[in-house]
């Protein structure tokens, strides 16, 4: 009776649910806009210098995390501005959300051991790093799940060739190493002889008639019937024939093996017709011949000095064979002289003068020179005259004069 009296409610009109009408949490904004910034929570611990653990703290609404309930509002405030935020209206949200009032800081209420007490005292305590829904970096997975099935085909594949190579080595090198044995069709039989003639059997004097081998008549070999019969006898015991005298008296060249060879006497050597050499040769060549003091240069054709000195008197240079031929400069030219293949011309030059490129070739002097007039300079036929003139052999090359 008493419900008839009553107005019916009017039913509420049951319409799409929109964005606004889901409960949008701190935590959820929160990652939302660390996912916009590509920030994982390790990134924002690296920038922020707060524990992981505290920003997944922060945006579950857990103060249970939390060592002290002082350090909250400044991590929740610090991570707000960091993602963008408004902090205070973030750290209001947070306080409504996680049931949290900030405590004066000499209450009890602001001290740890009451929020840890409360924490334990919560019917569903929530912590972060337990929570495997939070992730605070990529995980590590298991070496089985990198393992893909292609790879196996081809890790098995490869393991097959190296057994097979291995064992065509292996086989390869037990069949070079392996000794065959041949069966022969007669064992072998130590024999020890201590004397190899033993069997040889004397050839008598008597000839005798034996048949003839096949072999040698297969060979064309036959023996001779007058060589066993001029073949001395063997005897049993040497013949020793005593001597008198001693061993120093035994001439060698007429016993032994040195006996039977012809002594070989050394071939006469012929007598010469020619009569004694008393006289040296004369030097093949050009040679320079003072007779008094001279200063004399020789250059060769690129201007290199083969020789430079003051011959003394009756002091000779041979002139060494070049290709081209050396050049002479000389000062009191009227006492050098030149020896062509031993004959004697010049001078130089007349007097005391200056005497420069000189060729030194024999063909050269036999043609400028005359031969030397040895009535005409006493000091040249006084020079010439003795024997035993002391002669000079090309010196080696001088050093040039330093400018």
């Amino acid at each position: 009776m008493i419900g008839r009296w009553a107005k019916p409610s009017a039913p509420e009109a049951q319409g799409p649910m929109g964005f606004d009408d889901f409960d949008v949490r701190l935590g959820d904004v929160m990652r939302g806009e660390r996912a916009t910034m590509g920030k994982s929570l390790i990134d924002v611990q690296r920038d922020l210098k707060i524990k992981a653990s505290y920003i997944a703290a922060i945006e579950n609404a857990d103060v249970s995390a939390f060592e002290a309930p002082g350090f909250i509002a400044g991590f929740v405030r610090s991570y707000a501005r960091y993602l963008g935020m408004d902090p205070d209206q973030a750290f209001e949200r947070f306080c409504r959300e996680a049931n949290f009032e900030v405590a004066h800081g000499m209450s009890a209420a602001a001290s740890s051991s009451s929020l840890m007490a409360k924490c334990n005292r919560s019917e569903s305590p929530r912590d972060s790093l337990a929570n495997g829904s939070i992730v605070f970096g990529p995980t590590q997975e298991s070496w089985l799940s990198r393992v893909e099935p292609g790879a196996l085909g081809s890790f098995a594949v490869l393991v097959a060739l190296i057994g097979a190579l291995g064992y065509g080595g292996w086989s390869i090198l037990q069949e070079v190493q392996r000794v065959q044995l041949a069966p022969v069709d007669q064992a072998p039989a130590v024999v020890a002889e201590i004397d190899p003639l033993s069997k040889v059997t004397p050839v008598p004097l008597e000839p005798t008639q034996e048949p003839v081998s096949d072999v040698a008549a297969a060979s064309g070999v036959i023996a001779d019937p007058l060589d066993r019969m001029a073949r001395p006898q063997v005897l049993d015991v040497p013949v020793m024939t005593s001597r008198d005298g001693p061993i120093a008296a035994i001439d060698r060249s007429t016993v032994g093996a040195i006996a039977s060879v012809d002594a070989v006497s050394p071939a006469p050597i012929p007598a010469t017709e020619a009569g004694v050499q008393v006289v040296a040769e004369a030097n093949p060549g050009v040679e320079i011949l003072a007779v008094r003091p001279s200063w004399v240069q020789i250059t060769a054709a690129d201007g290199t000095v083969l020789f430079e000195k003051i011959l003394d008197v009756g002091e000779r240079y041979l002139v060494p064979p070049l290709q081209d031929a050396p050049r002479l400069r000389s000062g009191n030219s009227g006492s050098v002289y030149f020896v062509v293949n031993g004959q004697t011309f010049g001078p130089a030059a007349p007097g005391a003068n200056v005497v420069k490129d000189v060729a030194l070739s024999a063909e050269n002097l036999s043609a400028a020179y005359r031969v030397a007039d040895l009535t005409g300079d006493a000091d040249l036929a006084e020079i010439l005259s003795v024997a035993d003139a002391t002669g000079t052999t090309p010196a080696a090359p001088a050093e040039p004069p330093l400018e």
